[in-house]
C-alpha cells in the first residue's frame, strides 16, 4: 500500500496543467499568474514629491538664501513647472512631480509665508533629494515584480494596475463536480428518517474549494444503483474538469465506483493509502486526462483527503510552486500504534518564541465531523512510531476557512 508521500507524488505527476486565459484585471483575484508581471516603466515614473511644501534648489539654501520667491503652485497630476531662478521656489503638493530645476522639498512647517515670499527656518536641514521619491528607485522598467506562479491577491492586483496590465494571463477556472453516493443520504432540507443521514460531505467540500479559490463547483447525489451511477458519471466525465466522489470506494457489496470508473475508461493510478483516516482513497485519470478523486465516504476522511491531496494538486495544476511545509510542535503526547500515517486534527496556538504549537483534538470516529469545528487543521504523524512525545515536530496542514 502506498504511503501518503508516494500517493502525493503520483497525483502531482499525473494531474495536467490548467489552460491559460487572459481575463480583465477586475476578475483576476484568486487566479494564478501564468506570465511574469514586469514594470512597464520606471516606478515611480517621475521624481515624486513626498510632502506638502516648497520645491527649490538645495544649493541655493546652502549658499545662504533663506527667503525664496514663490513663482507657482503645482498639484499632483499637473505637468511639472520649471524654477525661474536660484532664489525661486514652487509651492508643491504631495504626489506631484518635482519641478524642473528643483532637487528638494521643504515642508510648510519649516517655513513662514509673507505674500509671495517664503522664508525657511534656520533649523531646517535641506539636502539634494530631501522629501523626493526618486524616479526608478523602486523598480526600473522591465523588472519582474510579480513572478509567474503567484496567486493574485489585492496586493498583486494593485501592482498589475500600476503597471498597466489590464488583462493578465492566468489559469482558467476548472469545473469541479462534487458527488456524494449512498442511499442513506438525504439533503439538508428534506425529511430525514431514523435510518438516514443528512448530506454534509458535498457542502463541506464545496465550501473548502470555494475558500481555496475554486468557485466553479457543482454538487450531485447518486444512489447505490449501478445504472444511475454509470449514466450520471458518463455525463460528468464529459463535462467537468475535476471529479470528486465521496463514498462507494471501499470493498463493500454496494461500492460500485471503482468498477464503474474503470468501465467508463478512467485509468486507475492507485487505490488505498496507508493512512488513517482516509485509507480507501482512489485516484485516476479519465480518457480526457481529467483527474478523478474518489474519497472515502466518512466526513472526516473526505475532508482530510481534500486538504492533503486535492487542494495541493489543484494548486500545482494552476501553476503554483509547491508550498513550503508548515511545522508545528505537539503540546501533548500522542499514542498511535497501527502501522499507518496518522492525520491528527489539532488546535493551533503560538509559543513565546513565535513557533506553532499543535494541541491534539482527536475526533471520536471518522464520521465525527462536529469534532473538527474547534480545530485549525491537522498534523501528519509518520508511520513506524508508536509514541509521539510532547514537543514532536510534525507537518501541519491548515483547513481552508
Amino acid at each position: 500500500m502506498l504511503t501518503p508521500a508516494e500517493a502525493e507524488t503520483i497525483i502531482l505527476a499525473s494531474i495536467p496543467p490548467m489552460p491559460t486565459e487572459d481575463v480583465p484585471l477586475a476578475e483576476a483575484h484568486g487566479r494564478v499568474l501564468r506570465a511574469n508581471l514586469r514594470a512597464d516603466r520606471d516606478l515611480p515614473p517621475f521624481d515624486r514629491v513626498m510632502l506638502d511644501g516648497y520645491a527649490l534648489r538645495a544649493a541655493a539654501w546652502a549658499a545662504g538664501t533663506q527667503t525664496f520667491r514663490v513663482t507657482g503652485l503645482q498639484a499632483a497630476g499637473m505637468i511639472p513647472q520649471k524654477l525661474a531662478a536660484g532664489d525661486a521656489c514652487i509651492e508643491i503638493a504631495t504626489g506631484a512631480a518635482l519641478p524642473e530645476g528643483a532637487d528638494c522639498v521643504v515642508p510648510y512647517e519649516d517655513t513662514t509665508r509673507d505674500g509671495e515670499m517664503a522664508t525657511i527656518s534656520a533649523t531646517a536641514k535641506l539636502t539634494p533629494g530631501h522629501a523626493v521619491h526618486r524616479r526608478g528607485s523602486d523598480y526600473v522598467a522591465g523588472t519582474v515584480i510579480v513572478p509567474a506562479g503567484t496567486r493574485l491577491t489585492g496586493r498583486e492586483i494593485a501592482v498589475a494596475a500600476a503597471c498597466g496590465c489590464a488583462a493578465p494571463a492566468v489559469n482558467s477556472q476548472p469545473k469541479i463536480a462534487v458527488i456524494v453516493t449512498g442511499d442513506e443520504l438525504v439533503d439538508v432540507g428534506a425529511e430525514v428518517g431514523p435510518h438516514q443521514l443528512r448530506r454534509s460531505n458535498d457542502y463541506a467540500l464545496r465550501a473548502a474549494l470555494h475558500a481555496a479559490g475554486w468557485p466553479r463547483v457543482e454538487r450531485f447525489h447518486l444512489h447505490d444503483m449501478r445504472h444511475e451511477i454509470e449514466h450520471t458519471l458518463w455525463h460528468i466525465l464529459a463535462e467537468f474538469d475535476v471529479m470528486l466522489l465521496t463514498g462507494g470506494v471501499s470493498k463493500g457489496k454496494f461500492d460500485f465506483l471503482p468498477t464503474v470508473l474503470t468501465e467508463l475508461g478512467v485509468q486507475k493510478k492507485f487505490q488505498g493509502v496507508a493512512q488513517r483516516p482516509g485509507k480507501p482513497l482512489w485516484f485516476g485519470l479519465s480518457q480526457r486526462a481529467r483527474p478523478v478523486f474518489a474519497l472515502p465516504g466518512n466526513p472526516v476522511s473526505s475532508y482530510l483527503c481534500l486538504h492533503r491531496y486535492v487542494l495541493p494538486a489543484l494548486a500545482k495544476a494552476a501553476g503554483m510552486p509547491p508550498a513550503a511545509p508548515r511545522l508545528a510542535a505537539l503540546t501533548a503526547p500522542v499514542t498511535f500504534k497501527p502501522p499507518l500515517t496518522y492525520f491528527l486534527p489539532v488546535k493551533i496556538s503560538s509559543s513565546p518564541a513565535a513557533g506553532l504549537l499543535a494541541t491534539p483534538a482527536a475526533v471520536n470516529t471518522s464520521g465525527d465531523f462536529a469534532g473538527l469545528v474547534d480545530t485549525d487543521g491537522f498534523v501528519e504523524l509518520p508511520a513506524g512510531q508508536d509514541e509521539f512525545p510532547a514537543g514532536t515536530v510534525a507537518r501541519f496542514w491548515a483547513w481552508m476557512s
